[in-house]
């Protein structure tokens, strides 16, 4: 695993997002001999079968993803495996970009050949962009087994990948490593606690806000609370707005991280090779577990090749290949059951005791709007 810049906050404005392109309906490629189109086929057998959907995604040749670092739950590998599987080219744009630079790339591509194909998002973006009428409905063949309130009942989107919200914390720099939101807020962690981007605009940050406000007597109803823990840790002079990467916590800008645990128990591993001890824990007063999304554009303009790269992330290969990431597949428990696991891998997932509770889409609508409202002030000055 190499790592690079996890998926950061950086706002690209429509303008910078635009290219010159052609209009970009679906081609012949993208359509059976009996005119069944893959744009608007809401399964592979509704499509034909996977054999047609493998016949028309080789012809189409590309798949255009965007925000897919290499090192973020292992997609290096899933991107490696389904080109060497399919001999189907991947063109990953803006690879540390934010769930709200996916969508911005959406609407501002409607219609060119340059918008990307499928996309990852924050569960609150997800529903977002379902929102807005920008994702196609579209069902892989396990989609029975992802659990309930882990999918849209239309397949606009359906939950991939997930794991908790976690401290890391580089053991050399810092004497006692927190384990609780609690410790953050103590003195001798001044400058050093950092998030992994805006929580308006980056998933895993939005979730650290959620898992501070869980930590201080907030619920899925009310994040406020988080907000809150972040005005004061920003007041007591601990919180940091550099962005954490590992770039940073090399440098010493951020030896205290808030971010999935999947990407600093990621992290850990390449920073042992570097002379870092970067510890990891799961806050036990802020346990939030989420997952990312997946959806296809509506107007993708490689469709067979979107919906075959579901299929693909959604087979045991492509799970077990996020489980080596350290991320939880959505379909883990089904998978368990049926004896396709990586058992190896599973037992290296960071240890958490008690089920995971999720909130509805309700909760996380209102949540998005109450940060979008507070954030700034609560971390001014």
């Amino acid at each position: 695993m190499t790592v690079s810049l996890p998926r950061t906050a950086v706002f690209v404005g429509a303008a910078a997002l635009a290219l010159s392109a052609c209009g970009a309906a679906p081609d012949d490629a993208s359509t059976t001999t009996d005119g069944r189109s893959a744009a608007t086929a809401t399964s592979a057998e509704a499509f034909g079968g996977m054999d047609a959907l493998v016949k028309a995604a080789k012809k189409e040749g590309t798949l255009q993803a965007i925000a897919l670092p290499r090192d973020w739950a292992n997609y290096g590998a899933l991107i490696d495996g389904f080109q060497k599987k399919y001999g189907i080219k991947i063109e990953v744009e803006n690879p540390d970009g934010s769930s709200q630079d996916e969508i911005n790339a959406v609407t501002s591509r409607k219609g060119q050949d340059r918008a990307p194909d499928v996309l990852d998002l924050g569960s609150s973006f997800a529903l977002s962009a379902a929102q807005q009428g920008l994702l196609a409905p579209y069902k892989v063949a396990g989609f029975a087994d992802i659990p309930e309130g882990q999918k849209d009942a239309k397949g606009r989107w359906f939950n991939d990948y997930g794991g908790y919200i976690s401290i890391g914390c580089d053991a050399k720099r810092v004497k006692t490593c927190p384990t609780t939101f609690a410790d953050l807020l103590k003195p001798q962690y001044k400058g050093q606690v950092a998030l992994n981007g805006n929580p308006t605009k980056s998933g895993s940050a939005f979730g650290g806000v959620w898992a501070a406000s869980l930590a201080s007597g907030g619920s899925f109803d009310d994040i406020q609370p988080g907000l809150d823990f972040f005005a004061k840790l920003k007041k007591n002079g601990n919180y940091t707005p550099v962005e954490s990467t590992p770039a940073t916590v090399e440098k010493g800008e951020t030896p205290i991280s808030i971010d999935w645990d999947y990407l600093n128990a990621g992290y850990a591993e390449e920073f042992k090779k570097k002379g870092l001890d970067w510890k990891v824990s799961v806050p036990s007063d802020g346990k939030f577990s989420q997952f990312y999304s997946q959806a296809i554009n509506k107007d993708a303009p490689h469709p067979a090749a979107a919906r075959l790269w579901q299929e693909y992330l959604y087979s045991a290969e492509g799970q077990n290949l996020w489980l080596k990431g350290y991320a939880r597949p959505a379909l883990m428990t089904a998978m368990e059951k049926a004896g396709t696991l990586d058992k190896t891998a599973a037992a290296k997932l960071p240890e958490v005791s008690g089920t995971p509770a999720f909130p509805t889409e309700a909760q996380q609508s209102k949540a998005k709007t109450v940060l979008g409202q507070g954030w700034g002030k609560a971390v001014a000055g």
